[in-house]
């Protein structure tokens, strides 16, 4: 902070402004000091400035939100990954975002990677697509489509792109003609998904019988799409009974588990589509001391989940990879931002032939390390079998804690 003390010898004997006389030396002092009063009060109140946070003025973490060191010129463009809603199933999205800002150096380049939460809703993501386009600071966009068949949602993808920002898709994508709003999606493909979800109700199951759904939005394409593929990989020996969505609800997603024990006597099956089902349907069938009755299988592999099923709670699980789905759709934007087209060919070689514009991230198979009558014959070529420990081990080296 300036010192405060005057210094009366060197006090002109004219007004700086205007050249008329001040009067004398004790009028001066004194029009000084009350100025200076007044100056020293200001800061008392406001306080002094203190240093900038490392990054610049206004700078946040990678991945809160906001925008991180400025680039040479000025501050970072954002590379936004927007999710469908909240889930843990993000936090190994964020840790592959950030892995690929650091390897593919996005700051060289004036860029910063941000994962953004939406609130579960259509309208939720159209605001947020809305509020993008009037931001000059955002250079890319990518979505996990909340409604496959919102028009609205497609058209706004498609104006951000209009404007010079790049924009594609991750994890559930739209439907049908839609997806030309998109030029790229990267994830999982959610019909083998279901299936193989399907083949291991099956292998767990031989006889078959009466199952249950249990998912977020119905009008999510991966729903619809896993859903479908359980039943094709299940057989005809399995009959669905209910399919409950809870509208990423925690409280609604263990209500209609009790819903459907109560409503159908006949269940054999409870499957869960969505990560966080999982841990939903285990809290209910434990509280009713129900374990033996029922199949439990499931997709992604939440923390608790893997937890359950170390405690015999969980038959299996199918896994898919959003720690890659986060690091290749960073890697991609970089790519489509600094015209890097050898990357690009490299992500996407059989871009402009049908599905040549998909990117699958995989998926994995999780079984109890003993006693699991699923094989890996029985599954598609590209899906993994990993035993809950190899899983774990898996994990840990990418510092996860579920996928």
């Amino acid at each position: 902070m300036r010192s405060l003390w005057l210094n009366h010898d060197s006090t002109p004997s004219t007004d700086s402004h205007n050249g008329t006389p001040r009067g004398s030396v004790h009028a001066t002092v004194t029009r000084r000091v009350a100025a200076w009063s007044l100056l020293f009060a200001a800061v008392l109140l406001t306080g002094c400035p203190t240093k900038p946070p490392a990054g610049g003025m206004g700078a946040t973490p990678t991945g809160s939100g906001g925008p991180t060191a400025p680039a040479a010129g000025g501050a970072a463009k954002r590379v936004i990954l927007m999710t469908n809603g909240n889930s843990p199933f993000w936090d190994a999205c964020r840790v592959g975002m950030q892995a690929a800002e650091t390897e593919f150096k996005l700051a060289d380049a004036g860029l910063t990677a941000v994962l953004e939460v939406n609130d579960g809703t259509a309208q939720g993501q159209l605001d947020k697509l809305r509020q993008y386009g009037s931001q000059a600071d955002i250079a890319a966009v990518v979505i996990t489509v909340t409604d496959s068949e919102n028009v609205a949602i497609a058209e706004e993808l498609k104006s951000l792109a209009a404007k010079g920002v790049v924009t594609f898709v991750m994890d559930s994508d739209f439907k049908g003609d839609l997806q030309s709003a998109r030029p790229y999606f990267i994830g999982t493909n959610n019909l083998a998904c279901g299936r193989e979800l399907g083949k291991c109700a099956k292998l767990l199951r031989p006889e078959g019988g009466a199952f249950a759904t249990f998912f977020g939005l119905e009008s999510a394409q991966n729903v619809i799409e896993r859903t479908a593929g359980f039943q094709e990989g299940a057989g005809e020996t399995f009959t669905s009974k209910d399919a409950l969505p809870d509208g990423m609800d925690r409280s609604k997603a263990r209500e209609n588990v009790r819903n459907a024990l109560q409503n159908h006597a006949d269940l054999k099956t409870l499957v869960g589509i969505w990560s966080y089902n999982a841990p939903a349907i285990v809290d209910v069938v434990t509280e009713a001391g129900r374990r033996k009755e029922f199949t439990i299988v499931v997709t992604d592999a939440e923390p608790i989940a893997i937890t359950q099923m170390e405690e015999g709670q969980i038959d299996a699980m199918i896994v898919q990879n959003p720690y890659q789905m986060g690091y290749d759709s960073t890697r991609l934007a970089k790519a489509l931002l600094t015209k890097d087209e050898a990357t690009v060919k490299e992500m996407f070689p059989n871009h402009g032939q049908p599905g040549g514009e998909i990117r699958e991230t995989g998926l994995k198979v999780v079984v109890p390390d003993t006693g699991s009558p699923i094989t890996k014959e029985a599954l598609a070529p590209t899906t993994e079998l990993l035993p809950l420990a190899t899983f774990k081990e898996w994990l840990k080296k990418y510092n996860l804690t579920g996928s």
